[in-house]
């Protein structure tokens, strides 16, 4: 049999971090029985016979949260053959609580003090030693985020396991030592000796699930319940308290033995920091500053660079190796695109049909020789002082440059320069492989295969028209994710993220939500599945549904790819729309607390916000690309799953339908036909008032509640012109109340699956759904509408419901607050 190892520590004290640095790559995630808290584990590096077993982080063994229940229990059912208890060194007093209670099961203990470097490096000092002493187990040193001493903690908890017996201490006062005394003969007498202690102090504290699992006598109970009355009476406070008092003061003493600050009086880096970031006028505006700088990033520059060669290059036409050839063929595509233009300017004010017909490259019978017969005979037929405005418009920003005056002459020499670059590698455009070192993309490379293997059109429009350009449609923006990723993994591991769920508190609980809300939000920008279930930590039940109805308002890892398609097309890639859609998200999270608490089933006070802020620090690189590749896995995994099935689909119905009575494969030009379309048609109606009644957008909407990147999947297949053809189909009024829909509607079948079992409850499920949908249909309304107002496009029906929405909103939110039954909540320190 092997060695299992748990890992028991409080939140944020660096427990993951080791846990990631002790296994590597042997990890196991799944659920523990039953419940949908996370598990994690593994085996030991070098040691196969070793497994480590990652406990949900926890301040305590009472059972307050699920994640303290399910790490209780398994301590105390499974029974690990040893514990190794990451203690935070900057917090080194609030820690050992939880130690207090781990000595006490009976079970081999280790303590790992985690970030020595640090309390080193502010001049503290630990006395290991002796605290070792005073807790009645090995303590060692380390540093899991530089990796130092953690292999070290790792072979004393298996030394541990093997040879020793960890024995409690701590002594509590003599009342409570003299209840705790007969609980044990009278209770737990019948136990193994290592046990009875830890349970004998639970029955003390009258602990529900204990006493429950013992199942006691109305006799031994009346007995039991005498003792600890008598204590209570005594020492004047519940049994809980005197427990909880008398581990503090036994801390006490030990942080006066062991533990020496350098200076009382000095702050320390992290406190002066948080002096600027947490406080209560600068903390929100310094972190709009930073959400913007990260989505600025991922959406702008390195992230924004990687999307284009993705898009462009690895699923589109290909790319130039290391950039050689080109420049060269940007100047070649300006010169013809310029020339293009001119000419045919030219020719829409003086040429005619014949001239028109001979040059149009997509002509079947287009020539050559004809075209340039045509060319020369425009220049003839144009007048001497002839001059004429055109239009030239940018393919990524969509900005439309009105170039006046070309004279003559220089119609003649666009056409030389046009029949230059024309025929100077052939028919068309310049052919930008013909420069440099071309690598040809995907779907370049699949096309030259079916074409060699003469692949029927049906399957050969499935691979190119559904999955090569659906899932390469999502796939492309996969480097832009992964660059959001990193950055708001580097936010939550340095310890800022910490300290926002401490700076929304205040304006949290003003609107009835508690900070809490926060960390399933903070966890939803990755998924929202887990965001769902992180809300678990809110003891309140009524705060815990509504947090759950408004944490997939946040956007997560799986609608970056539709807003970065919407900044894009639509708004010539705008920092600012990936900014505004989180921000919308958090208003539309405020909004939805304030008048959901305003109604019977939510109403009561915010539950208590208590949260450790661990110290700033550094996060190692190998940390961050973990998280980031976590997550992008996650995401990658989707794409060749989920998405790709739902692309095979969008496809079959877009290219299949009826014509003329009978049933076939269609064209590029009549998908308006198609099975997909008159299911749009049947739905599109709904969606006008929003100002995207069209079938195309709304079958996207429809498919994004399998899996929100199907949004971009399913435009990248109903658009083959890509961008510019989308940018073309909405205005900027059209394009925001498309996006803001989509944001804040019903979240995908996965995060719809996670709220059913969070809620365990189908109709709350329902509501929350209906909400979430009726919300979003409520702000993309008024969006379109008062938009509307702006550029004359008034709808005047349209623009009533808008006002009575408006209304309404405004009446929730000033209504006076009435309590429907008061919930009195209370603190207890643990």
């Amino acid at each position: 049999m092997g060695i299992k190892i748990a890992l028991a520590g409080n939140p944020n004290c660096g427990k993951t971090t080791l846990f990631n640095a002790l296994t590597g790559s042997n990890q196991f995630v799944g659920n523990w029985p039953g419940v949908t808290v996370e598990k994690k584990e593994g085996k030991l590096k070098k040691h196969n016979d070793v497994v480590i077993m990652d406990l949900p982080g926890i301040y305590s063994l009472s059972p307050y949260t699920l994640e303290e229940v399910v790490a209780r229990n398994y301590l105390i059912e499974q029974r690990p053959d040893a514990i190794l208890n990451i203690v935070d060194g900057t917090n080194l007093e609030r820690n050992l609580y939880l130690t207090t209670q781990l000595t006490e099961l009976g079970i081999p203990v280790v303590v790992a003090i985690n970030m020595m470097d640090v309390v080193k490096k502010s001049g503290d000092k630990i006395d290991t030693s002796a605290l070792a002493k005073e807790l009645g187990c090995k303590v060692v040193e380390i540093s899991a985020l530089k990796g130092t001493g953690i292999m070290e903690a790792a072979e004393a908890a298996i030394d541990a396991a093997e040879n020793t017996k960890t024995v409690p201490m701590h002594t509590f006062n003599g009342v409570v030592e003299h209840a705790i005394a007969h609980i044990e003969e009278a209770v737990v007498h019948e136990m193994p000796e290592e046990q009875q202690r830890w349970y004998a102090i639970k029955v003390f504290e009258r602990d529900d699930k204990v006493m429950e699992k013992l199942n006691l006598s109305d006799e031994i109970k009346k007995h039991v319940e005498t003792d600890i009355e008598n204590a209570e009476k005594e020492l004047d406070d519940d049994s809980e308290s005197i427990i909880t008092n008398e581990r503090y003061i036994y801390i006490a003493t030990i942080i006066k033995t062991c533990y020496k600050k350098k200076s009382k009086g000095n702050l320390s880096t992290s406190d002066k920091i948080d002096k600027v970031v947490t406080n209560r006028w600068l903390g929100l505006p310094i972190f709009a500053v930073i959400m913007f700088l990260v989505y600025f990033i991922s959406m702008q520059t390195v992230g924004s660079m990687a999307t284009d060669w993705a898009n462009d290059g690895l699923f589109g036409d290909g790319w130039h190796l290391f950039g050689i050839g080109t420049s060269q063929a940007e100047e070649a595509e300006e010169t013809y695109g310029d020339s293009d233009a001119i000419i045919e300017a030219f020719n829409e004010e003086y040429g005619n049909d014949d001239i028109a017909a001979a040059i149009d490259l997509e002509d079947e019978n287009y020539s050559e020789d004809a075209a340039k017969a045509a060319l020369s005979k425009l220049v003839t037929l144009t007048p001497a002082d002839a001059s004429v405005t055109y239009s030239v418009e940018d393919e990524e920003t969509l900005e439309v440059t009105e170039t006046p005056d070309t004279t003559k002459a220089q119609l003649q020499e666009a056409v030389d320069n046009y029949l230059d670059t024309n025929y100077k590698e052939g028919y068309g455009a310049p052919d930008a492989s013909t420069y440099g070192v071309w690598v040809p993309g995907i779907p370049v490379l699949i096309g030259d295969g079916l074409d060699a293997i003469n692949c029927a059109d049906w399957l050969n429009g499935l691979i190119l028209d559904g999955i090569v350009a659906g899932v390469g449609a999502v796939l492309g923006f996969v480097p832009q994710m992964l660059v959001l990723f990193l950055l708001l993994a580097f936010l939550e591991s340095c310890g800022y993220m910490a300290r926002i769920a401490f700076v929304l508190d205040r304006v949290f609980r003003k609107f009835g939500l508690s900070g809490k809300s926060f960390i399933p939000m903070l966890v939803g920008t990755g998924c929202g599945v887990p965001g769902i279930m992180a809300s678990r930590t809110i003891e309140n039940e009524r705060d815990r549904r509504m947090t759950i109805m408004t944490t997939t308002f946040i956007p997560c890892g799986a609608k970056m790819p539709f807003i970065a398609m919407i900044a894009g097309a639509i708004f010539s890639g705008s920092p600012w729309i990936a900014t505004s859609a989180y921000f919308i998200g958090m208003a539309a999270i405020v909004v939805s607390g304030i008048m959901l608490k305003k109604t019977k089933i939510f109403s009561g006070d915010p539950a208590p916000f208590v949260m450790e802020l661990p110290a700033y620090h550094l996060p190692t690189v190998s940390n961050l690309l973990r998280s980031m590749w976590e997550r992008g896995w996650s995401f990658i995994k989707k794409a060749g799953t989920i998405i790709l099935l739902s692309t095979i689909i969008v496809w079959f119905t877009t290219y299949f339908g009826f014509v003329d009575g009978q049933f076939q494969m269609l064209s590029e030009d009549q998908i308006s036909n198609s099975i997909l379309a008159a299911i749009g048609n049947c739905i599109a109606w709904i969606f006008t008032p929003l100002g995207w009644g069209n079938w195309q957008a709304a079958v996207a909407s429809v498919t994004g509640l399998v899996a929100k990147e199907n949004i971009v999947g399913t435009m990248g297949i109903l658009y083959p012109g890509g961008w510019s053809e989308i940018g073309s189909a909405f205005t900027a009024i059209s394009g925001f109340s498309f996006l803001v829909f989509n944001l804040l509607c019903a979240p995908c079948f996965a995060a719809i699956g996670a709220m059913k079992r969070e809620m365990n409850n189908a109709k709350w499920t329902c509501f929350a759904v209906a909400y979430q949908c009726v919300f979003a249909y409520a702000i993309a309304l008024m969006i379109n509408q008062f938009g509307g107002l702006f550029t004359g496009n008034v709808n005047v029906i349209g623009l009533i419901f808008a006002v009575l929405v408006l209304a309404f909103m405004i009446y929730m939110l000033v209504r006076p607050y009435k309590e429907a039954n008061t919930l009195k909540t209370s603190v207890k320190v643990k």
